[in-house]
């Protein structure tokens, strides 16, 4: 489930294929044509999980007006994007794995709400925003290892699991950049300007291979951003442990460029020597 990732994502160019066979309703055929499948019912599930989540910290902090917008938006985007991603992928459920990280991304986005509150001036409780965020990232472990027990791993778990580690990322990002600098905001940036890359060139597309460095540097982000989040450390101490954990994603990504950029050079050459 979390084998294949990259950093805390790999872009995909075509991870859901159609033909084979599909179930639409009652009907099971073979065919290459898109299917109108069946509404799955987990990302419904993960929208009123999502306004539950929202409104337990509205009763607690006050989201606003921002805060709901945000939440709420976010919510909507996690349903659309994942009902259609069952779809398009054949599947009628999510699976076990997929429901962990399910209620993992609910959880983000009661992290991205409470940013969203801090932005416009409120003030939240520190240790609120700290205690979600950490039960989001121990999830994270929770998912893969699901995933592998029950036999459940697909392409779209680990879409989602990435896609998830990506905007929790971000989300702290933007809060931690608000009183160390918006320059810790390249942690949460770095994942998306690397997929805007990878549209322009084509070599960035690439599969890479297993690296544990690269998983540790990826936990490493959320960790340390967490633990500047609560303020336990002196500014200075924070400021370097940031900085430390941005220079090792940049060495991280720099490497899988590097790799990815040979790897494409390559099989360019492999196909006009043919």
């Amino acid at each position: 489930h979390t084998e294949v990732r990259h950093h805390y994502a790999q872009p995909h160019t075509a991870p859901y294929p159609y033909g084979g066979v599909v179930t639409v309703g009652t009907w099971t055929g073979t065919g290459t044509s898109r299917p109108v499948l069946a509404q799955p019912a987990g990302p419904a599930a993960g929208l009123l999980a999502q306004f539950a989540v929202l409104g337990a910290l509205a009763s607690v902090v006050g989201l606003g007006f921002a805060g709901w917008f945000a939440g709420i938006t976010y919510a909507m985007v996690v349903w659309f994007a994942l009902s259609r991603a069952l779809q398009r992928s054949g599947m009628r459920s999510l699976g076990p794995a997929n429901v962990v990280t399910l209620a993992r991304a609910t959880l983000v986005g009661g992290v991205a709400a409470l940013v969203v509150v801090t932005t416009v001036g409120h003030r939240i409780p520190v240790a609120l925003l700290v205690t979600v965020a950490s039960v989001a990232l121990l999830l994270d472990a929770v998912d893969g290892q699901v995933a592998r027990r029950t036999g459940s791993t697909t392409a779209l778990g680990a879409r989602f699991d990435m896609e998830t580690d990506a905007f929790l990322i971000l989300a702290l990002s933007v809060y931690v950049a608000g009183s160390l600098g918006w320059w810790v905001l390249a942690i949460g940036a770095f994942r998306y300007m690397f997929v805007a890359a990878a549209w322009v060139l084509p070599r960035l597309r690439g599969a890479l291979p297993p690296r544990m460095t690269r998983k540790v540097v990826a936990a490493l982000q959320g960790i340390v951003l967490v633990v500047a989040a609560s303020g336990v450390l002196p500014r200075s101490m924070t400021s370097a442990v940031v900085a430390t954990a941005l220079a090792l994603l940049c060495w991280s990504f720099a490497r899988d460029i590097r790799w990815l950029w040979l790897a494409g050079g390559r099989q360019h050459e492999a196909v006009v020597s043919r």
